[in-house]
């Protein structure tokens, strides 16, 4: 059976604030939506409830006449919910924020109210505990200067956030140490913060940038290097031919897509991402840098850094000139520099110094994003935000038969995604991003 059909509603059970009273929501479920992103710290659902006025007792009265969920749980926001869908393709696992307590989602919305005289409507907006949490802390500690990055995350998950959602092997280890002072902050913010600081330790000096998101498996602090390095979860062919039910392989039929950017050249240029300078003031002596002492080139990486495609290729500035543009900088970055700030004793070295990371990680961020497809497919609850994908796409030729665009098709990987249920359908749409052409990643 193909995964495009429904999904069955294992448990939608919804619990009252005080704990003390549940309702079960599957039968007036009309669809739930799940959501991932890599540029979102929390998971995010979505629940279209449509019931009638019989669908749970008074509160002040368990024997009366019975009333709609919305004012008889009643729905204030606050409410946990426990959610486990099945979905029927072949070894898919579903989602399941059911059998552990710590991973059941709370209402942090409720919208699209309407009320009629026997029948009413809503929308239950969700996310995971940690988001709730996120609201009602702070970072305020200091976290010295002697820790690498990805220790002072480890530490703001469990000490600040209260969480255990997350695993050695999910938060990649970070080369460069760092020192800050929380500043009153929410931990969400500090942890991107960080993120967008953090090198990896397996590309050496080469690429800075890593993501902090979170997925149905837990938290995740991953660099990019680490995240195309990893192994396709699927491959997905997009073809004009419909295929009987009793086909496996329509499981990963690409059912639509679009290309939503193929570059911009212009923004990449007025970002620096190619080529940029980078002066910076030192408060202990008074000094800044020379620009054309601190220029970063592309060029000086590509052989460095890991693609989804071939190595990328940019045009020459001119016709009459041999540079390309990754050689003239179009941006100049200025900062000061942390030095002697954090410790007792005053220190001349830099504090994760910007000038080994600021001007890669503006690089790789946008370079990332160089090519981006929107795609649904049929529902696969295997995948998650951060995964990456071999999609083939059809040569677009009178002649091409049954040959693949070498160049359009290849790795990409999920930026986000939504698993979308209804009692006679279930889908995955996703936002694909690459940095690169090509059908094959170059060692």
């Amino acid at each position: 059976m193909s995964a495009s059909k429904s999904s069955s509603y294992e448990i939608l059970t919804l619990e009252s604030n005080d704990q003390q009273r549940t309702v079960d929501i599957r039968t007036g479920t009309v669809s739930v939506d799940y959501y991932e992103d890599i540029f979102s710290p929390t998971i995010t659902a979505k629940i279209k409830v449509a019931n009638t006025g019989t669908s749970i007792a008074p509160k002040d009265n368990p024997d009366g006449p019975k009333q709609s969920i919305y004012h008889g749980l009643p729905l204030r926001g606050g409410e946990r919910l426990r959610m486990k869908i099945l979905d029927r393709g072949e070894g898919k696992l579903g989602l399941d924020f059911a059998t552990d307590p710590s991973k059941y989602l709370f209402v942090s919305s409720i919208t699209d109210v309407i009320s009629e005289t026997q029948r009413e409507s809503f929308t239950l907006n969700l996310v995971s505990r940690e988001a709730i949490t996120n609201e009602t802390t702070r970072v305020i500690k200091k976290y010295n200067t002697g820790s690498t990055i990805d220790n002072s995350v480890k530490s703001i998950l469990k000490d600040i956030l209260k969480t255990d959602k997350f695993s050695d092997q999910s938060i990649e280890k970070a080369q460069n140490k760092y020192g800050f002072v929380g500043n009153l902050r929410k931990p969400f913010s500090v942890l991107v913060w960080l993120a967008s600081k953090s090198v990896p330790v397996s590309s050496g000096d080469a690429t800075a940038g890593f993501f902090f998101y979170q997925t149905q498996d837990g938290f995740n602090f991953k660099s990019i290097d680490g995240l195309i390095s990893q192994e396709p979860k699927a491959t997905y062919i997009e073809s004009q031919v419909n295929k009987g039910d009793t086909e496996r392989n329509n499981d990963f039929i690409i059912s639509d897509y679009y290309t939503d950017k193929n570059q911009n050249l212009i923004e990449k240029l007025r970002l620096g991402t190619y080529c940029s300078q980078r002066m910076f003031f030192n408060p202990l002596d008074f000094s800044f840098t020379n620009p054309s002492e601190g220029k970063f080139q592309l060029d000086s990486y590509k052989e460095k850094i890991k693609n989804l495609g071939k190595k990328l290729e940019l045009p020459l500035i001119a016709d009459d000139s041999n540079k390309q543009l990754g050689e003239i900088p179009t941006r100049i970055l200025s900062a000061v520099v942390d030095i002697g700030t954090m410790e007792k004793d005053v220190s001349t070295d830099e504090n994760a110094d910007p000038g080994e990371y600021q001007a890669q990680a503006i690089m790789r961020y946008n370079v990332l994003f160089t090519q981006t497809i929107s795609m649904t497919v049929p529902c696969n609850t295997n995948l998650r935000a951060g995964d990456t994908i071999n999609c083939l796409f059809p040569k677009i030729s009178k002649d091409s038969g049954d040959e693949f665009d070498l160049d359009q098709s290849g790795l990409y990987m999920i930026k986000e995604l939504c698993h979308h249920f209804e009692p006679e359908r279930s889908f995955t749409s996703m936002l694909l991003i690459r940095d690169t052409f090509g059908l094959f990643k170059e060692e």
